[in-house]
């Protein structure tokens, strides 16, 4: 194999011409060429090894230090106005969580690996951010929340009494193809139940109720339900052996993102009979529960769940949100029984949200299993379904007061007047060294309610003039008395 050719080092530089000094300039602009050789050099080893991404080159800056201003590919940046759209719709998933009697928790978004690394082909287990830390340890921003939720149950152990009912709002990574509503990064608000057998339909009401909130109708968004159960009658109608289940859920799970055909050729390749595949797709293609019982039978534990659900959400009042979809069996292996995702009726968008019931998800981390259902609802895909529907609030930045001191000697006044405004809850801007005019356009770009001024004639009387800003009414107000 040929040797690369290496650049000069600085020191082979200034021993070219050791008779002739180098002036700082000289000096600046050989180390800028080396260092220039040296990134390409870099550069080119790099993209005939390993880094196959394609996203190196939006990672680093030019040789004269010029940093990239753009995030990584698939991430965001939050200026003050998109702050305040994911504040407001972190408030929404809180108040319908406290609505729903749940209490917050939260875990660190780095993880063990070993935590979502599963062996039964689903599609995360690809799209990991994983990596080993200096210690040597195998770690991996979470890709998901739920298993950091389970480790958190079991660590807790006896020390909390059953049931849970625990929500969070987390930052999740998986490194995937970007579509409208799917980044590499969202946030993610989790509600989950332990310790209840049945609790689906509390959590349908959460995500109705928060719907309901936002101005969304059932005539927008409804919610696909079915239960993994189905797919199990089925195979042993077909006497297929259990270990095959979850890895024909997950090939199940892709129905509507592959064809029929691609669907069945892996399904085959499973080892299943053609008369096998045949029936499960068919049987995957009912949209009606009463369709479902005369194929299966009444008394299929699958059927009298499902009818039961549906029975509970005609008492909450939600049963025209939701409608029952065989096909719906999500992708992640440790799902049990029912199952449901989110969905905008147009069809323009990817779920919404999804979850499910998944009874036997501690004993794989070795402990002992209890009944538990949940859900994940992110940031993004609800976003793209409000702004669709024209309900995104208006998120103009609000303040109440801007304090002014006309003077400068009138600055220790004013921040007084501020800082007591604060202490009663309003939020004020304390301006200074502006102009008078420049003050006004600002309190208007800002939406300030007041404008309250600082002159020594006032001050002296013990007294500022305050301006309303929307009636404009102006009028002067002692200051111990100035709310």
């Amino acid at each position: 194999m040929a040797a690369w050719s290496s650049p000069p080092s600085l020191r082979h530089l200034l021993m070219l011409r050791p008779c002739l000094p180098l002036s700082p300039t000289c000096l600046a602009g050989s180390l800028r060429r080396h260092i220039h050789s040296r990134c390409r050099l870099f550069s080119s080893a790099a993209s005939s090894s390993t880094l196959t991404h394609g996203d190196i080159a939006s990672t680093h800056g030019d040789a004269d230090g010029v940093v990239e201003v753009n995030p990584p590919r698939g991430t965001r940046d939050f200026p003050p106005e998109d702050m305040r759209l994911r504040t407001w719709l972190f408030d929404q998933f809180r108040e319908v969580s406290r609505l729903m009697a749940f209490e917050e928790v939260d875990f660190p978004v780095l993880e063990s690996e070993a935590l979502f690394i599963r062996k039964a082909g689903e599609e995360i287990t690809q799209q990991l951010y994983n990596f080993e830390d200096k210690g040597g340890r195998r770690v991996v921003l979470r890709p998901e929340i739920t298993p950091s939720l389970a480790r958190l149950v079991i660590k807790q152990g006896k020390s909390v009494s059953l049931p849970l009912k625990w929500f969070t709002i987390g930052q999740c990574w998986r490194y995937e193809r970007m579509t409208r509503g799917r980044r590499r990064e969202h946030y993610q608000w989790n509600m989950d139940i332990f310790g209840v057998p049945k609790a689906e339909a509390e959590l349908l009401h959460a995500i109705v109720l928060l719907f309901q909130r936002l101005g969304i109708t059932s005539s927008d968004v409804g919610i696909r339900v079915s239960s993994r159960k189905v797919l199990q009658a089925v195979l042993n109608m077909y006497s297929i052996p259990d270990h095959l289940f979850t890895q024909v859920c997950v090939i199940v799970d892709k129905l509507g993102k592959m064809t029929r055909e691609e669907i069945e050729k892996e399904l085959v390749s499973t080892g299943l009979s053609s008369e096998a595949v045949q029936g499960i797709i068919d049987v995957l293609s009912i949209k009606s529960l009463s369709k479902l019982e005369e194929v299966l039978g009444s008394d299929v534990e699958a059927v009298a769940d499902l009818k039961k659900l549906f029975s509970f959400a005609e008492q909450y009042g939600y049963a025209d949100w939701i409608c029952f979809d065989a096909s719906v069996v999500r992708g992640l292996a440790y799902y049990t029984g029912i199952v449901f995702e989110a969905f905008d009726r147009e069809g323009k968008l990817r779920a919404i949200c999804g979850g499910g019931r998944y009874d036997r998800l501690l004993s794989t981390f070795g402990s002992e299993d209890i009944p538990a259902c949940g859900f994940g609802f992110g940031d993004a895909v609800i976003v793209e379904l409000l702004k669709e529907k024209g309900l995104l609030p208006d998120m103009s930045r609000q303040i109440d007061d801007i304090v002014f001191p006309l003077d400068e000697e009138l600055e220790g006044p004013a921040s007084s007047i501020a800082s007591s405004l604060r202490k009663k809850g309003r939020s004020v801007e304390l301006v200074e060294d502006k102009r008078l005019k420049w003050v006004f356009k600002h309190a208007e770009r800002i939406n300030a309610s007041r404008l309250i001024l600082v002159g020594n004639s006032e001050w002296e009387r013990g007294m500022v003039r305050v301006k309303v800003l929307s009636t404009r009414e102006e009028f002067e107000v002692k200051t111990s008395e100035l709310e």
